[in-house]
């Protein structure tokens, strides 16, 4: 099989991506601080800020549909870079004048996140086009390991721009990072099929779409099991979302934002180790069963998390290693998850079934945010992230009575249910 990195058109998008993610580490450290060290929000206004960002997602499953109808994705992608670049610049601009308010953070979020959802719905199809059906897992671990290796060192830049710079001056590596994103994104041929042709009034076939999407993946044993599992974890473990555990890192174990972002960069390291592991550890244990090991390890060390006090070293220390193990859980979860729900979804709706996914899977962030905001203010922040591990770790009952578990490799189709296969072609 030739490497992937000899395909100028893959690096260039896995480049893309790279940049991308490490401005986005940036902001998730920075935008946070701005509303706990500039504004001085409180718990359930974080929460507030952290649920906006993912509610778009509730909108995906009609994105979705959208997208499908549109013949140049990769042009659709170039946009929503330029668009999240505008609204981010808006900060450090309304910072200069003296003016950054928490409903500005609020509508930056919540725009961010509507063009981070619609990007998320073109990029789909188009890494189906860009990547061969055998090369999957491995393109799928390299895209995660750029995404990792953004969290080791993303949010220990973002931390020390923060201390160095501000907050709100500090997103400013985000705004770059889109623009080079879209540089990169708009260059090279690239072939796209048109779409299919819709019938009936707009909204209607619209509407359709949508439905068909939602439909395939509820009937379908494999997309509906991890659809299952996925939203419990997310759900869970957005009780204790970024916003909360920096709020728990300041608030509870006195950490500066330097120490908070060194401490979640050196935590990250689990998830790159994880990505660059995740190909080995599904052909030695089976695809299926490396997602059930990744479901259990990704929300368990919230456990560990809730423990963490004493000396700032050791409170960092502890909120390091817990992170550590989440990353790699989160890994060895996504990475052949990931690899499985592409290989099991037809070209025609790609888009589709995208956004029905994050619709559910994502769009329980949102919710999962906002009760972790009031598990928090009612029984403090140790106790929610000891609910996170345990919840989380109960979205294996999703997995195990489904063929999930069985499927080794994407070679395997007989490992799925008969009435399936012709509309799986996982080989």
């Amino acid at each position: 099989m030739t490497s992937l990195w000899r395909d100028r058109r893959f690096v260039r998008y896995w480049a893309s991506s790279a940049v991308s993610q490490f401005g986005d580490r940036v902001s998730e450290v920075a935008v946070p601080l701005i509303a706990v060290t500039v504004l001085d929000a409180s718990a359930g206004q974080v929460a507030v800020l952290t649920a906006l960002a993912w509610t778009p997602n509730l909108l995906a499953l009609l994105l979705g549909a959208w997208v499908d109808g549109r013949a140049r994705k990769r042009r659709l992608l170039v946009v929503m870079d330029l668009v999240r670049a505008g609204v981010l610049l808006s900060l450090p601009a309304a910072h200069l004048w003296g003016a950054v308010t928490l409903w500005q953070l609020y509508v930056v979020v919540l725009l961010g996140g509507l063009a981070g959802v619609t990007a998320g719905c073109a990029w789909q199809p188009l890494f189906a086009r860009i990547v061969p059906r055998a090369s999957y897992v491995d393109a799928t671990s390299k895209f995660s390991a750029a995404r990792s290796a953004s969290f080791v060192a993303g949010p220990a830049t973002g931390g020390g721009l923060v201390q160095v710079l501000g907050a709100p001056i500090a997103v400013v590596a985000d705004v770059l990072s889109f623009l080079v994103s879209a540089l990169l994104l708009g260059r090279g041929p690239l072939d796209e099929p048109a779409p299919a042709a819709r019938s009936g009034a707009a909204l209607p076939a619209l509407l359709r779409d949508a439905r068909d999407g939602l439909f395939f993946v509820l009937r379908h044993p494999v997309l509906r099991a991890s659809l299952g599992c996925s939203t419990t974890i997310n759900f869970f473990t957005f009780l204790a979302g970024t916003g909360m555990v920096v709020l728990f890192a300041d608030r509870e174990l006195q950490l500066s934002p330097g120490a908070i972002g060194l401490a979640l960069g050196i935590g990250a390291t689990g998830s790159l180790v994880g990505a660059l592991t995740a190909p080995w550890l599904s052909r030695r244990i089976g695809l299926g069963r490396c997602v059930a090991v990744g479901a259990v390890l990704f929300p368990a060390p919230f456990a560990l998390a809730a423990v963490a006090g004493g000396p700032a070293w050791a409170g960092a220390a502890i909120l390091g290693a817990a992170y550590f193990l989440v990353g790699l859980g989160v890994m060895w979860f996504d990475v052949p998850l990931n690899s499985l729900q592409t290989a099991v979804t037809p070209d025609s709706l790609r888009s589709r079934v995208t956004g029905a996914y994050s619709t559910v899977n994502y769009g329980i962030r949102p919710l999962g945010a906002l009760a972790g905001g009031v598990l928090a203010t009612t029984v403090g922040l140790r106790a929610t992230l000891v609910i996170v591990a345990v919840g989380g770790v109960s979205s294996l009952l999703w997995l195990l009575p489904s063929p999930v578990p069985g499927i080794r490799s994407l070679d395997h189709d007989h490992e799925l249910p008969a009435e399936h296969r012709h509309q799986t072609a996982v080989r």
